[in-house]
């Protein structure tokens, strides 16, 4: 188990936490409330971000070809973080010796705290330490900030790592309709990450879907990005993992452990796709109940949606952050489905 604690005076700031992997809906934005939206890690958690994040900004235009590269980038954006990286994830319930800061606590969010820049402080030392985070539409979480806070203590914990077969047994999957009846927000994400990664691996091509349960999330999204399938035998992307027989296809939209953030194993020339292990599950295993015969009719609101009656909208930030981070995107096609969000200055795809 992992703890956390302040550079300057070494006091703890966390409960023992185990490492998973960072989520594709870990800094996820959807909608405008009411209220945030729930963590996007268990409690006794936590996860790290490789990437750069939060000041100094800098400008796309004021940016040179190298600088871009090594910072991870292969299409525009409005501006990019050359922050420090390391930034770590934790529920906020996880979070021990640090308070609130009025002083520090900006005024660009709505209904909550929006982050940015460390609005918590350790209590010992008065240390900024992490960001908070609950405004409308956002992950509850806390950010703890690289720079100033540490591991204090690193041992192996009571959370071995599963293997696939436990992962099928023990996590069952998140299915994509909420009991009020809309999209679930890590749906948005994860089909939002993998169409991301399909028109890399694919090149922009039109797909077929065999399996109708994926069919029906992923063909009308990649029908409105990349057009039908005409006359000839077309590509084809298929459902593999563990516990699934083997599979004949171009593509494999394949999970990715939860824990490690490994992907499932596919055999070339079939080309992975990742895909968020809680979405993965519920389209390998989940089935519908087949119909029984009753006397009495069942009432329309009586039985649950098994998919939302209305379109799928992918997350169109983590589309575009995912899509202009893989070197894909530079052909030709791909750079032209990247471009049409550049009304709104490469922040937002609208699907």
């Amino acid at each position: 188990m992992t703890v956390f604690g302040c550079r300057g005076c070494g006091g703890i700031l966390t409960v023992p936490v185990s490492r998973v992997a960072l989520p594709v809906h870990a800094d996820q934005k959807y909608g405008n409330g009411p209220g945030s939206l729930p963590p996007a890690l268990e409690t006794g958690t936590f996860a790290v971000d490789p990437l750069p994040s939060g000041p100094p900004w800098r400008r796309w235009a004021d940016l040179d070809a190298g600088e871009i590269e090594a910072l991870g980038w292969y299409a525009p954006r409005f501006s990019v973080s050359t922050g420090p990286v390391g930034r770590v994830l934790l529920t906020p319930g996880d979070l021990r010796g640090a308070i609130i800061a009025p002083a520090l606590v900006g005024d660009s969010a709505c209904c909550g705290l929006n982050g940015g820049e460390p609005n918590m402080v350790c209590i010992t030392c008065g240390t900024p330490v992490a960001v908070r985070i609950d405004d409308c539409g956002r992950r509850q979480a806390t950010w703890l900030d690289p720079l100033t806070t540490c591991v204090t203590d690193d041992a192996p914990g009571p959370r071995p790592i599963l293997d696939w077969a436990d992962l099928i047994d023990q996590r069952p999957g998140v299915p994509p309709c909420e009991p009020g009846g809309g999209w679930n927000p890590m749906w948005a994400a994860a089909v939002a990450s993998a169409l991301a990664h399909l028109l890399a691996a694919s090149g922009g091509d039109p797909m077929m879907i065999p399996q109708r349960q994926v069919a029906d999330v992923f063909q009308p999204v990649l029908d409105r990005l990349v057009g039908t399938v005409g006359t000839g035998p077309g590509r084809t992307l298929v459902l593999a993992g563990p516990g699934l027989p083997d599979a004949d296809g171009d593509f494999a939209l394949i999970p990715e452990h939860p824990q490690t953030g490994e992907p499932w194993p596919v055999t070339p020339p079939m080309k992975p796709v990742p895909l968020a292990w809680d979405a993965w599950r519920h389209l390998a295993v989940h089935r519908p109940p087949k119909p029984v015969r009753r006397s009495v009719p069942i009432p329309p609101e009586a039985p649950p949606a098994l998919l939302p009656g209305y379109r799928f909208k992918p997350d169109g930030q983590i589309f575009l952050s995912v899509l202009a981070r893989l070197p894909e995107v530079r052909q030709p096609r791909l750079r032209a489905i990247y471009d049409r969000s550049r009304p709104s200055n490469y922040s937002f795809y609208i699907f």
